[in-house]
């Protein structure tokens, strides 16, 4: 009996450290800064007229172009971009007759910065777009997402469906697993990230890329050099000037809790993230499309996954864009537009 009751205990022991180690669900709000208004001044290509909402206690900037009365298009970006990554797509949509919404997360662009890293966390994340959406009292919306608009944006469709008609995803997915492995995925991810250490240099020494290498590079790297990473992730040579307009929110490191923390993210709602996928996106009947970069080696592969699962998706004309890597707004922005512009069309 002893034996028992000690094995129970141990699986108790086990499952209560697991749930120890998962990401938080609840938040509060954080510290924050703003990135003066001097370090967006004159940027490349960069015309639009700033607006801005408070969504749970946080000041949210983004663009509203086109007809008030066009069909709404939003557009999320993901780390460590902000709107000024839809530059180029914006007047395109807007020609189209569109409506075209793009926010800045929390920590990016010209919204509120947080302090701590730790204040930052997937739903909290989740939680502000979803009341940004109620703010603007958005409907009958085509969200277009990238990167961790994918991670954010498809969340928040569940959260509120309502508003939503389409989908259009390019080079992002949602991170996810369900079950047991589900409860040791973010706790062994958060293993892999501390046997990484302090590291200072993104390139492992035989020259592949490593995820947790990624985080511990984010995390720790004294010199986050928002330009050098834009360039190694767009095929097509950026000038001097669309670099600097990238990396304008963060005239200092103290602005930078954000860019270094999302990485560390991406794991942390494993199982919140299958259960959205297996009770909503596999019953989401309506518009679905995945635009995918061929030279994204991140995202390779992760368009089927939505192809297959949700019904929506069925007989779309899913498409693999020739020479365009993670950020396929910058290598392929009239294509992109195109596409989008086309599927609302359809559909």
């Amino acid at each position: 009996m002893s034996i028992v009751i000690a094995l129970v205990s141990l699986v108790l022991v086990v499952f209560i450290g697991l749930y120890a180690l998962q990401a938080p669900s609840t938040w509060q709000r954080g510290e924050v800064l703003r990135t003066p208004d001097s370090a967006f001044e004159n940027l490349e290509d960069y015309p639009f007229k700033p607006h801005f909402v408070t969504s749970l206690g946080y000041r949210i900037h983004y663009l509203d172009e086109g007809p008030a009365t066009g069909q709404t298009v939003l557009l999320l970006h993901g780390q460590p971009s902000w709107s000024y990554l839809y530059r180029h797509m914006i007047p395109h949509l807007v020609n189209a007759g569109y409506r075209v919404i793009a926010p800045d997360n929390v920590g990016f662009g010209k919204s509120d910065k947080l302090v701590r890293q730790s204040d930052h966390s997937y739903q909290m994340h989740v939680d502000v777009m979803s009341e940004f959406m109620d703010q603007l009292e958005l409907t009958d919306v085509t969200l277009f997402a990238q990167d961790w608009g994918g991670l954010i944006g498809l969340r928040v469709v569940a959260e509120k469906p309502n508003r939503f008609s389409r989908i259009m995803i390019s080079n992002t997915t949602l991170p996810a697993m369900g079950g047991f492995k589900g409860l040791l995925g973010y706790p062994l991810f958060r293993l892999s990230v501390w046997r990484e250490g302090k590291v200072q240099e993104l390139s492992a020494k035989n020259g592949e890329f490593s995820f947790p290498r990624w985080v511990a590079y984010a995390r720790h790297t004294e010199f986050f050099d928002i330009r050098d990473l834009f360039q190694k992730a767009t095929k097509r040579e950026l000038s001097v000037s669309a670099l600097d307009g990238y990396a304008a929110p963060y005239p200092s490191n103290e602005y930078m809790a954000a860019v270094r923390r999302f990485p560390s993210m991406v794991a942390s709602q494993l199982r919140q993230n299958q259960k959205v996928m297996d009770e909503f996106y596999a019953n989401w009947d309506k518009p679905f499309i995945t635009v995918f970069g061929t030279d994204d080696v991140i995202m390779k592969g992760r368009d089927k996954v939505w192809q297959t699962l949700v019904p929506g998706a069925k007989g779309q004309a899913h498409a693999l864009i020739e020479d365009a890597s993670h950020f396929i707004q910058d290598d392929k922005p009239d294509d992109i537009s195109k596409q989008l512009i086309q599927f609302i069309n359809n559909n």
